[in-house]
């Protein structure tokens, strides 16, 4: 499970959105995945303020008598009864009131932090440069994406395998004085992340590239056989 789906799962367990069944699965889970608990308890203490409001209580009828009774007469020579408050002023300083409108505003920041999450996600699973890898004869063979946390990914459009005894290795070039590099080794093109730990962050008109290498890759670290298609990464909207 990733972390993205940790957080969900656990913001939807505290918040009630879970089926039964879906409950179930979810408490069992937490009793051996100490990250899923974390993220529980995370969640809870965001949401206290909701869990911390309780159910109006109605006011004892004869509580204004009571209160009159103890005020006693504003004068000696006129005395007279303590006026009750207002409908208007009992309204404004009706604790349910006040209750309601901070249940709102919870419930308001809540949706508003989900949904803060959620853009964040989403702009995270967006790649911020793309580059389509074109074929000897100019179509499209293969997209590379590079996403903002540093990950690559390369994305087949065709089902090319390499002959016996060949392997297809993956490149890339930011830097002419370093040469290319070796991000992946493949016996046929398919959906694969890039191995680029320890490699610059990608950068605009990037050069990448997939060669025709002996099985195992390039003995010498550096491409030699044809190249079988190549593009270079340009930026998405949502920029680098």
């Amino acid at each position: 499970m990733s972390a993205d789906e940790r957080d969900r799962l656990a913001s939807e367990y505290v918040l009630g959105l879970l089926d039964a069944e879906e409950m179930r699965r979810c408490e069992e889970r937490l009793a051996r995945d100490a990250g899923l608990a974390v993220q529980v308890e995370l969640w809870r203490a965001r949401l206290a303020e909701l869990d911390a409001t309780a159910a109006p209580v109605t006011p004892d009828p004869a509580l204004w008598p009571r209160i009159e009774a103890a005020l006693g007469p504003v004068a000696p020579a006129t005395p007279r009864r303590v006026a009750r408050p207002s409908r208007l002023a009992t309204w404004w300083q009706s604790l349910s009131l006040w209750r309601f409108y901070g249940l709102a505003a919870s419930a308001a920041l809540v949706l508003l932090a989900i949904g803060t999450a959620q853009l964040a996600r989403q702009a995270a699973q967006a790649p911020v440069l793309v580059a389509v890898l074109l074929s000897d004869q100019n179509q499209p063979a293969a997209v590379v994406n590079a996403f903002r946390d540093g990950r690559t990914e390369l994305l087949a459009l065709s089902a090319l395998k390499a002959p016996e005894g060949k392997s297809l290795q993956v490149w890339t070039l930011w830097d002419r004085e370093r040469g290319p590099v070796s991000v992946g080794l493949l016996e046929a093109m398919r959906n694969v992340e890039l191995s680029v730990e320890g490699l610059p962050r990608p950068a605009a008109a990037q050069l990448y590239e997939v060669t025709l290498e002996p099985a195992g890759g390039s003995p010498t670290g550096r491409p030699t056989g044809p190249i079988l298609m190549k593009g270079n990464a340009s930026p998405t909207e949502t920029g680098i």
